[in-house]
Formats: C-alpha cells, sequence, structure tokens
C-alpha cells in the first residue's frame, strides 16, 4: 500500500497546507493537532450534554448551532485533506481517513435519523493523534506488542469462550429446570443470561434461584466464575512474556504506522519509509 504524501512541492500552497495538517514537527504543524485535538474535545462534550435531557431542554437550540458548526468545520478540515494528499485513496482508506470520515458523517445522518448526532462521540478516536503529535509514539510500539499477544493467543481464546459459552448453556437449561417460572426462570435463553450474569460475577440480581439445590448450584457458578476469569489474563500474560523472552523489537513506521518486527528490517515493508525510531523490546522499557 502506497503511503499518502503530498500533492504538490512544498513551495505551493498545497505544499504548504499537507505541511500543516499532516506534519507534526514543532511549529504550524504541531499547533494545528493541538488546536484540532481541543477540538474534538469539545465536539464530543457537546455531544454528552445533548444527551442530558435537562439540560437539552434549556439549550437545545444552542447545542445543534454548535453541533452543526463542529460538523461545517470537520467537514471543511477533511475536504482540505483530501486536497492537498496524493493518493487520495490511500488516505481515504486509512485508519484515519476512515474515522475523519465518521466522525462527520452523524450530523448528517440525524436529519433521517433522529438521534444518529450522537454516533459522533466516535469523533474521540482522532484523539488517537495525539501519540504523533506529541512524539509518544513508543506508547504506540507498547500497543503493538499487546496487539500481537492477542493474536498470537487467539486460538486459545477462542477455545476458552467455546468452552465458557458451553457452561453457561448447560447450567442456565439445569437451573430452569430447578427453579422454573416461580424463580423467574420462565425459559432456557432466561436461565443462560442469568449464567453469565453470575459467572462473571456481575449479579444483578434481578433473577435469583429460591431453592437450597439452585442455590447450592449458583454458588458453584460464583466461585467458578472467579477462577475463569483469571484465564484470559493468563493466556495474554504469558504471550507477552514469551514475546520478551524472544526479545523481538518492534517498531512503527513514522509514515504509514505499520508495526514491524523484524529487527534487521532498516525501511517499512509497505511505503519504504526510514525506520528511524528506537525500536521498543517487548517487555522492557
Amino acid at each position: 500500500m502506497v503511503a499518502p504524501g503530498p500533492a504538490a512541492p512544498p513551495d505551493t500552497l498545497r505544499g504548504r497546507t499537507y505541511e500543516v495538517i499532516f506534519g507534526h514537527e514543532p511549529g504550524p504543524g504541531r499547533w494545528f493537532d493541538a488546536i484540532l485535538i481541543l477540538l474534538i474535545l469539545a465536539s464530543v462534550a457537546v455531544v454528552m450534554l445533548d444527551s442530558v435531557a435537562s439540560f437539552r431542554e434549556r439549550h437545545a437550540d444552542t447545542l445543534i448551532a454548535i453541533e452543526w458548526g463542529f460538523t461545517a468545520l470537520f467537514t471543511a478540515e477533511y475536504a482540505v485533506r483530501i486536497w492537498c494528499v496524493r493518493p487520495v485513496r490511500a488516505y481515504t482508506r486509512s485508519f484515519y481517513g476512515i474515522i475523519d470520515l465518521l466522525s462527520i458523517l452523524p450530523t448528517y445522518l440525524s436529519l433521517a435519523l433522529p438521534g444518529g448526532q450522537y454516533l459522533a462521540v466516535i469523533r474521540v478516536l482522532r484523539v488517537i493523534r495525539v501519540f504523533r503529535v506529541f512524539k509518544l509514539a513508543r506508547f504506540l510500539g507498547e500497543a503493538s506488542i499487546l496487539s500481537m499477544a492477542l493474536r498470537n493467543a487467539r486460538y486459545k481464546i477462542a477455545v476458552f469462550i467455546v468452552t465458557v459459552v458451553c457452561i453457561v448453556i448447560v447450567v442456565g437449561s439445569v437451573m430452569y429446570l430447578i427453579e422454573g417460572a416461580p424463580a423467574g426462570f420462565t425459559s432456557i435463553p432466561q436461565g443462560v443470561y442469568w449464567s453469565i450474569v453470575t459467572l462473571t460475577t456481575v449479579g444483578y440480581g434481578d433473577i435469583a434461584p429460591i431453592t437450597p439445590l439452585g442455590k447450592t448450584l449458583a454458588a458453584f457458578v460464583m466461585i467458578l466464575g472467579y477462577g475463569i476469569i483469571a484465564v484470559p489474563t493468563g493466556i495474554v500474560t504469558a504471550e507477552i512474556a514469551q514475546l520478551g523472552a524472544q526479545g523481538r523489537s518492534v517498531r512503527t513506521c513514522p509514515s504509514c504506522e505499520h508495526v514491524e518486527t523484524d529487527a534487521d528490517a532498516r525501511y517499512c515493508r509497505f511505503c519504504a519509509a526510514a525506520l528511524t525510531e528506537r525500536p521498543a523490546r517487548p517487555g522492557g522499557p
């Protein structure tokens, strides 16, 4: 995949605009990103306030005007990004490009679907840029280590989830037979719901067994839940430890943000950008 780049030379308006919008070096680009992050947080705060009925009743018109103002601003910003970058498809299909687009769609969606504007809280994902703006790429490296551990453990986690699903179905069915409708277990799905809530130690209390046998089974499921909760944590921890023992270096491409795990790589395999960042060692500082 070709990484997005400037659509014109640096001495042109489009080239300078690209440096300001997509650049992260100290100067106008850093200020642009910092201000953008503040605007994103402010817009998310407006959406959250709009969901408070008492506040919305008093300031409905003001909230709508502010939200449309933010949407118009972010729409213009998205259009400028497309104008100054090439190839356009590389940007629009990138993670940040998709999030930028999704952040402006909910307000327009609200014209046809009342309440759709609340989906605008997805804008908060754009704040992830803060890791690049303030040179916190090492945190991306740490996130990459966790992602690799989860990916390596996916089959073990899948077996664990299937096992848990089988347990809750069996326990829910048995509890339905033991307690029945008088205790609120009106069906097997209702019993499965209770077993999930109990096994995860959430314990809403909206359904509870009333017979001695049902209470005994419930106590067993509660104790079992404490043991089961620790399983996925142990699986992921073991994978992280294994990555650390292997000593693999993890680097993030400063251009396309591809995570490179080859310790001998000097250039990104996707966009050919130089991998100049200091390798982050899994399990280390």
